[in-house]
């Protein structure tokens, strides 16, 4: 069975030339970057040039760019230090926010560290930035404004830098996870107002296990993770060294090839959006998405009946991996709540297809096909 994957939201495919930037560091040159002798100042010169990289690409700092385990523990990391360290005692945050974010901001509110209250969500399932403002403007501690850039889920974009204008005007912290952004969109820090953002690697054709924490040189926080001096001190535990080798290549790939590759997914997306329209009855597509959107992401609504509420156990049975909102909680009995956010209509069926540069029109074709079969 021929198998279309259509779930690069949830994790991508390893590019061949990243696995040959990080074979060297697997088998030859393995040695510790923490040790002195000539292994281990090799392996820590690759580090510090993927951070150079990196760093270079999202137009900051080296210094800025601390590496971490994927986008969950930066996140945790970020939220953290905003609390313990930058006085933070309130947080802004949206209901619709990866449960990395959301969980780790209820741990904080039960214990009793802050207080914490959501956005309003405008129909589309943006951000409602009037209520933002109202709120940062009738704050009376500091805030946190942690808020994603992309939903994983529904695609909408965040206006990035306008939550970071009002930020600066309120002197609140903010927080942006990135990991649907960061690969997949050129982003300049330096011309943003934020103080921390998340990124993973797997989300762009790099590997799993490993992340960035950008930290704005401007904000001066503790480590999470205590330990040895790793990472300058600030992330303690040997570094995931052919994992931040792959990251950097595969962000170099990506950047380098943008103009191409993002004209060609938004094909892909806009292509399934026109046949979704001609061949499915009743339709609907949940978020805002030909709008502000991610090219990757369509999560698309059906009228729910038997079939279609089997529709992910059968698109699998027939070699087509799509997901039911987020892939981090696919397992779950429960719905997504993003899509309980929005609308929380008992009578649909919500279905996310995400895209990337391998995936082609014809394999959309094959997927309608057997929408209509199914649905």
């Amino acid at each position: 069975m021929n198998r279309i994957y259509f779930d690069n939201a949830a994790t991508t495919a390893l590019d061949k030339d990243v696995l040959d930037a990080m074979m060297p560091y697997m088998t030859t040159q393995f040695g510790n970057p923490s040790s002195i002798y000539s292994y281990g100042r090799e392996t820590k010169l690759a580090i510090e040039k993927a951070r150079k990289s990196v760093a270079a690409l999202l137009h900051a700092h080296p210094s800025e760019i601390f590496f971490t385990s994927g986008g969950t523990e930066s996140n945790n990391t970020a939220i953290l230090s905003a609390i313990r360290d930058l006085g933070c005692k309130h947080i802004i945050s949206s209901p619709i926010e990866h449960h990395a974010v959301l969980h780790t901001v209820e741990h904080y509110t039960h214990a009793g560290l802050v207080t914490s209250s959501t956005v309003k969500l405008k129909a589309d399932g943006h951000v409602d930035l009037e209520d933002l403002e109202q709120q940062l403007a009738n704050a009376k501690e500091r805030c946190l404004v942690s808020l994603m850039h992309a939903n994983n889920e529904i695609g909408n974009l965040l206006p990035i830098k306008a939550v970071g204008e009002l930020c600066e005007k309120y002197h609140a912290i903010f927080h942006s996870d990135c990991v649907q952004t960061v690969g997949h969109y050129p982003i300049d820090l330096s011309r943003l107002h934020v103080h921390f953002i998340s990124g993973a690697g797997h989300k762009f054709h790099g590997p799993k296990g490993v992340g960035i924490l950008y930290i704005n040189q401007d904000v001066k926080i503790k480590p999470f993770i205590f330990g040895g001096g790793q990472e300058r001190n600030m992330r303690a535990g040997t570094e995931n060294l052919y994992g931040i080798v792959g990251f950097a290549k595969a962000l170099e790939n990506a950047m380098a090839n943008y103009d191409t590759d993002s004209v060609g997914i938004l094909s892909v997306k806009k292509y399934m959006i026109e046949q979704l329209r001609q061949h499915v009855p009743d339709v609907a597509f949940n978020g805002d998405q030909e709008g502000s959107c991610l090219y990757t992401v369509l999560n698309v609504s059906f009228p729910k009946t038997e079939m279609s509420e089997m529709l992910l156990f059968n698109l699998d049975m027939n070699g087509i991996c799509v997901s039911g909102g987020s892939a981090c909680s696919s397992g779950a009995n429960q719905g997504s709540h993003v899509i309980q956010a929005l609308n929380n209509d008992p009578d649909r069926v919500a279905v996310r297809f995400s895209f990337c540069k391998h995936n082609t029109k014809e394999e959309v074709d094959a997927v309608i096909a057997k929408v209509k079969e199914l649905v």
